[in-house]
């Protein structure tokens, strides 16, 4: 209400500057890249701008709100599993760095991602189950005297070192698949549950997983207490129900964080949005809740309007969409429409702040896994074949956001339309960003409004595009 009657104060002058009534000669055309489900367009900037008018048709009308504002978001991007850092790091430096640079730098002609998730100790997406304190068996070490990074020294942690060359503001989740074995009731990396009188050293290997990476000069920005804690299948894994991760934070991890100093954001769950009370009641207890920023999301089971549930239930708490993978053949239909509908608009529209694809590379045949639990058809975004690179589904979803969408962009109003799908932002440099996607299986032409200003624009069957003005 405060910036609408500042509006109405402003002067006829200022306002015809800001743009809230800007004429069509004003507005700049808007420009579109698009993709297409039979790839004749991949990602590809159109060469005919669209240029605003007042146009008389038929048409369905999206319309465009810069005065509805609702979450900020912190990034794009995916995760840098260890089989993805590995396939990086097996690149030739040269040909490493001109795609670190494509993808990850702030200007030039990449897509500028923003933000990536790591896993503490190993993913399923490895090439074998570790922790940085593994024992034999029967062996403990309740002071980590153990503790080390040095499974990822030759892999994450250099990938990460040369990606915060190319980006510092690059910003970071770490999230554990498993405890030291040791820890856990089963005495093994896949399934099982953190043993109860290891709930402080388990605290402690945060912090020293936390301590450690900011001497290698890679800060955390958030963390999530476990991945996909209600599933024991993947190796490595581990089960953490709703009351045992209240008590770890609320006794163990807060504590250990305010003694020693540290800020990084805890998130919660990180699991699918089918049982949201376990977030809900860790948020409902007054010993966790002022400490935990909020909730960690996937998409694999439940709907993404569950997000909007938890925001409606605390809306001073964060949502986050951190896992989703998103695959396709290498060759016939691309369905870029649905994977955008679902995943990437269908969290920003519920207010996440942030939507992470799962892994960012892999090899031709969808590894590295572990065995024994490990994915076995998680495509990367990319393909990675020796220095040979193909961009795969997740990565033209993914460009058509990062690209355009930094962070402290604010998602602002936007209309839709049966199977024509949208979202939209303003970003901090004042361009407004306006994803949409067919997934009707024919094309579908409308007119986008925008300040009283029209452009036509047609998408092709089950495709989809981002405009830009």
């Amino acid at each position: 209400m405060k910036r609408i009657v500042a509006r109405l104060l402003m002067p006829v002058a200022t306002l015809l500057a800001s743009g809230v009534f800007a004429t069509a000669q004003q507005l700049p055309a808007a420009q579109e890249w698009l993709t297409t489900a039979n790839r004749s367009a991949l990602f590809a900037h159109q060469s005919q701008a669209l240029p605003f008018s007042s146009p008389s048709n038929p048409l369905p009308v999206i319309r465009v709100n810069d005065m509805q504002h609702y979450q900020s978001m912190v990034g794009f991007g995916c995760a840098l599993t260890g089989g993805s850092a590995q396939l990086l790091m097996e690149m030739n430096p040269a040909d490493r760095a001109a795609l670190l640079k494509y993808l990850f730098a702030k200007s030039g002609n990449g897509i500028h991602i923003s933000f990536l998730r790591v896993s503490i100790g190993s993913s399923d997406m490895n090439t074998h189950a570790y922790t940085y304190d593994d024992l034999p068996a029967g062996e403990s070490d309740p002071t980590l005297s153990h503790f080390s990074l040095s499974p990822d020294m030759q892999t994450v942690i250099p990938a990460l070192k040369e990606i915060l060359a190319i980006n510092p503001n690059v910003k970071i989740l770490g999230s554990p698949w498993s405890a030291p074995a040791w820890m856990k009731t089963d005495d093994s990396l896949k399934g099982g549950r953190l043993k109860q009188e290891d709930y402080p050293v388990y605290a402690h290997y945060f912090v020293k997983y936390i301590e450690e990476m900011k001497a290698e000069g890679i800060p955390l920005y958030a963390i999530t207490v476990q991945n996909e804690p209600l599933n024991p299948k993947n190796l490595p894994s581990m089960v953490m129900f709703a009351p045992e991760e209240d008590t770890f934070l609320a006794k163990d991890l807060i504590p250990a964080f305010r003694k020693a100093g540290i800020h990084t954001r805890i998130w919660l769950y990180d699991h699918n949005p089918d049982v949201p009370s376990f977030p809900l009641s860790i948020l409902a207890d007054p010993a966790v809740s002022p400490y935990v920023d909020g909730t960690a999301f996937h998409l694999y089971g439940g709907q993404a309007s569950t997000l909007t549930r938890v925001h409606n239930a605390y809306p001073n708490k964060n949502l986050y969409m951190t896992e989703q993978s998103i695959t396709s053949p290498h060759t016939g239909p691309l369905p870029i429409a649905e994977a955008i509908h679902r995943v990437l608009i269908g969290s920003t529209r519920n207010w996440s702040r942030l939507v992470l694809l799962w892994n960012l590379a892999a090899d031709p045949n969808d590894g590295p896994h572990t065995n024994d639990g490990g994915c076995t058809s998680c495509q990367g975004a990319l393909t990675l074949n020796g220095n040979q690179v193909t961009r795969n589904l997740a990565y033209y979803a993914l460009a058509h956001f990062a690209k355009f969408v930094p962070p402290g962009s604010t998602r602002i109003g936007s209309t839709q339309h049966e199977q024509l799908f949208t979202v939209a932002f303003l970003t901090p440099g004042g361009r407004i960003v306006l994803v949409a996607s067919n997934t009707g299986n024919f094309p579908k032409s409308f007119d986008v409004k925008y300040h009283g200003h029209w452009f036509t624009t047609t998408i092709p069957e089950e495709s989809a595009a981002t405009y830009v003005w």
